[in-house]
């Protein structure tokens, strides 16, 4: 059984030229990780080869925002997202993350494929930190998480929707 992680409040940094990647198959288990995923994340490769990817899902994330990427990169779409990862020590690290599909000959999605990069601190800061508190605090403030869900998802939509903009237009013009 995996050991419970508690966040700490700490923020770990990665370059500004490095590239963390990572590579699952259809059900979120990570079937590749480079050597900069491993040093910010601080698990070893046998500890993330064939683990479920959010093994590095900070609890502030909202859901919403792993929902929509999920049915976007389903429907064989790439996202950019803005995303607060956990390292195995408990301390945290934000990504811009451009994550596709992986499709064979047959045109048939057979994985993800992940590039994170240092993003915009100012973004974050200004833009990205407060509304993924509002998210998440919507997420808890309803009796089940399938309320909280709809309710934040129903927020974000509604964002996007009054800006006119798809989601990546949408975090491209920050």
């Amino acid at each position: 059984m995996k050991k419970a992680i508690t966040p700490t409040g700490r923020e770990v940094y990665f370059a500004e030229n490095d590239i963390i990647v990572s590579k699952t198959d259809l059900k979120g288990k990570i079937t590749y990780a480079n050597t900069t995923f491993m040093d910010i994340s601080g698990y070893r490769k046998n500890e993330v080869i064939g683990a479920p990817h959010n093994m590095i899902r900070h609890p502030d994330m909202p859901r919403c925002v792993f929902k929509l990427l999920w049915e976007t990169i389903s429907s064989k779409a790439e996202i950019f997202a803005y995303v607060k990862n956990m390292t195995k020590s408990g301390d945290h690290y934000w990504v811009l993350a451009h994550v596709t599909p992986s499709l064979n000959a047959d045109n048939e999605i057979v994985g993800y494929h992940s590039n994170r990069r240092v993003p915009n601190r100012d973004v974050l800061t200004r833009t990205i930190e407060p509304l993924y508190a509002k998210l998440r605090q919507e997420e808890l403030s309803q009796d089940s998480k399938k309320k909280g869900l709809e309710l934040s998802q129903d927020t974000l939509t509604a964002l996007i929707a009054d800006k006119g903009v798809s989601y990546d237009e949408f975090v491209f013009s920050l």
